[in-house]
């Protein structure tokens, strides 16, 4: 009776943590999923090509590969809740950056913008991941990781939404075919509308967000202490070692994170970009059919791992799952509209070319990727967990150069064609389900 008592308890004395926790997953999503509709707007602002367009995902990826190791020296010295408030912060000196940018339309300044922003949210990421595992029993970690997701996935659809009805207002069937068909002067002057419309939302972004710093300062979460983990992996071979290099299933997975973020990148970001190119309406707003079939993936996950299916099935089926949607969106029709028409025309959904469904149908084969990942990965590390989970979140930077390689593959050949690019990705990650978690020493061949 006591035992059931104190895990009452326990659980009670979790939830408002994970509450604040779900919260700020739930910004991670706001400000990362933001880039879907923002590549095709700076697009037409300053009047880029596609691989330049692509340079605003790749300035807020970076500053993972560039802040994480600064970011978890902060959060030593400085303790996890405190780290966190500091983050919101820094998202907001990034918002108020885009003031100028767009007064000036300098592509510079709104990348500079990005940069800050991403480096506040790796802040952040740094310091709310562990919560999750930490802050209950780590048998359902898996469960918490898909839990936040869902969070995180949720304000990505709803994003691409609220961007497009509140920054565009009046331009909100504008795309880049549209504005090059205009006349000169009337084009500058949209360029110039355009820009404008970022300025008043931004203003009440960064004012939103020092409100949730001043509450979050404030808040009853409680200090994370890390305590050093004593247990080594299993096997006296495993004892050996003195790197986390020489463990391949954390190298390996650290490789699949960055081709997996890639791909996820790809498959939110570019969409958006895709159909404004295509001359369809609200291409801004697509990268929400993305985030709403990685929802799906994500509720299927929680309800199927592990009573019916274990991670690693789960990741092969992602994986293949990956290469089959690929292959539909480069061989599929841009004008017919029969596959979107079926899955949810019916309920009275804006249809899409079924191209462009099948680009939003890899939000699905995306969503179980990282929950999977993670537990694969760190499996047997031992002490070397710590090192092994910030090898992993160093994967995120896959964000910042996979989608480069697509612009180039996009001018080069057509944007439907640069889509070969994420063949391979999802190969690697079938390769990680298949045998690289596995691996326990580099000449492991079995």
């Amino acid at each position: 009776m006591e035992a059931i008592l104190s895990t009452a308890i326990k659980r009670q004395s979790n939830l408002i943590p994970m509450c604040i926790i779900g919260v700020l997953f739930f910004i991670f999503g706001f400000v990362t999923w933001q880039n879907g509709a923002l590549i095709p707007y700076l697009q037409m602002i300053c009047q880029l090509t596609e691989t330049e367009a692509l340079l605003v995902a790749s300035a807020f990826y970076f500053a993972f590969t560039v802040m994480a190791l600064p970011s978890a020296i902060m959060l030593e010295r400085i303790g996890y809740k405190n780290g966190m408030s500091i983050g919101l912060l820094c998202l907001v000196v990034g918002f108020l950056f885009y003031i100028p940018a767009a007064n000036s339309q300098q592509f510079g300044l709104f990348l500079f913008a990005q940069f800050i922003i991403g480096s506040g949210l790796t802040l952040l990421q740094t310091a709310a991941n562990p919560y999750v595992v930490k802050i209950g029993p780590i048998e359902s970690a898996a469960v918490r990781i898909m839990f936040m997701g869902l969070m995180n996935k949720g304000a990505g659809v709803l994003v691409p939404i609220v961007f497009t009805a509140i920054v565009l207002g009046d331009f909100a069937g504008i795309t880049a075919v549209s504005l090059d068909a205009m006349a000169e002067a009337e084009k500058l002057t949209t360029i110039a509308a355009l820009a404008d419309g970022l300025i008043y939302p931004y203003i009440g972004m960064a004012i939103i967000f020092t409100l949730l710093a001043a509450l979050l300062k404030a808040s009853p979460l409680p200090e994370l202490t890390m305590e050093e983990d004593t247990e080594v992996g299993s096997g006296s071979a495993d004892q050996a070692k003195t790197s986390i290099l020489q463990f391949p299933s954390i190298v390996l997975g650290a490789i699949t994170l960055f081709v997996y973020v890639g791909a996820e990148v790809i498959a939110g970001d570019t969409i958006g970009l895709f159909a404004s190119n295509l001359g369809l309406e609200n291409a801004m707003s697509l990268t929400s059919y993305t985030m709403a079939f990685m929802l799906i993936g994500y509720a299927l996950g929680i309800v199927l791992i592990p009573r019916f299916i274990n991670q690693e099935t789960a990741l092969i089926g992602s994986a293949v799952t990956g290469i089959i949607f690929s292959i539909l969106v480069i061989i599929s029709d841009t004008s017919n509209f029969s596959v979107s028409e079926v899955l949810w025309g019916w309920a009275g959904i804006p249809t899409l070319p079924n191209t462009i469904t099948f680009i939003a149908l890899l939000g699905f084969a995306n969503a179980l990727v990282w929950p999977a990942v993670w537990p694969l990965a760190l499996e047997g590390l031992g002490k070397f967990t710590s090192k092994g989970s910030a090898l992993l979140i160093m994967g995120i930077s896959g964000g910042a150069v996979i989608p480069l390689f697509y612009g180039v593959l996009a001018e080069h050949f057509d944007g439907q064609s640069a889509y070969w690019i994420m063949i391979p990705l999802y190969a690697f990650i079938l390769f990680y389900a298949l045998k690289g978690h596995k691996m326990r020493h580099w000449s492991d061949n079995s």
